[in-house]
């Protein structure tokens, strides 16, 4: 399975380096079942994260032809309303910035190619399209999550739920051919969940016993009984 982690401007590196780690390790685990790489709309390029200016080089462009697995981050920044950013710190018009509100580098990203390509990727049936935090904001404000179960960061629920998207709040949800996770940290937990659902048990257990960390919470699936209320 090849992995394509997509970066863009104001990412948060987090959300990116923790499921690239997890599935390099399972890639290592498998005998190299598992390849990972780091891409953007663009192509190669160094970008620069919302966070302290934090920065990851991309090795290609995404491509959404190709068989495996496309995991999204969402972005760090500010936190709050872009309208309370004071005029004198807003900087030019069009101008981006690592201090921008999170809303607004999310936002961001319509206006670049990426759009377009995560569409492809999502129509083509062989590949897994997963995300991390506000990365399924990503993929909801370009309207490819309507009527989808997904999740993101507990800060987001409301504005992924006004997208059309029925919002879900676990720390993974699996909804087919789509699987996101909540917030920051929860991209180990995503990447662990793909490694076992993708490439199998031992591979994840090998990999969470590597990274001392286990896994939390009950990943959710639209399976089984409707719970009653509790």
């Amino acid at each position: 399975m090849h992995v394509q982690i997509v970066l863009f401007d104001g990412f948060d590196p987090l959300d990116a380096i923790a499921p690239f780690e997890v599935l390099y390790a399972g890639g290592m685990a498998s005998g190299g079942a598992v390849t990972v790489e780091f891409v953007t709309a663009e192509g190669p390029r160094e970008v620069v994260s919302g966070t302290g200016g934090l920065a990851l080089r991309a090795t290609g462009a995404l491509d959404p032809d190709r068989a495996g697995l496309v995991l999204v981050p969402g972005a760090s920044g500010r936190v709050g309303d872009p309208g309370e950013v004071p005029e004198e710190e807003a900087g030019a018009a069009g101008e981006w910035r690592a201090d921008e509100f999170i809303p607004v580098l999310l936002g961001r990203t319509l206006d670049t190619g990426l759009p377009a390509l995560l569409k492809a990727a999502m129509d083509n049936p062989e590949v897994l399209m997963a995300s991390v935090c506000g990365g399924s904001l990503v993929l909801a404000m370009a309207g490819l999550l309507e009527g989808r179960h997904a999740t993101t960061h507990h800060q987001g629920m409301d504005m992924l739920d006004a997208t059309g998207v029925q919002a879900v709040h676990a720390r993974v949800v699996d909804d087919g051919d789509l699987v996101t996770g909540a917030g920051v940290t929860s991209g180990l937990d995503l990447g662990l969940y793909l490694l076992e659902r993708e490439v199998g048990p031992r591979i994840a257990h090998a990999v969470e016993e590597l990274f001392a960390h286990e896994r939390r919470g009950v990943v959710w699936r639209g399976a089984g009984p409707l719970p009653a209320a509790l």
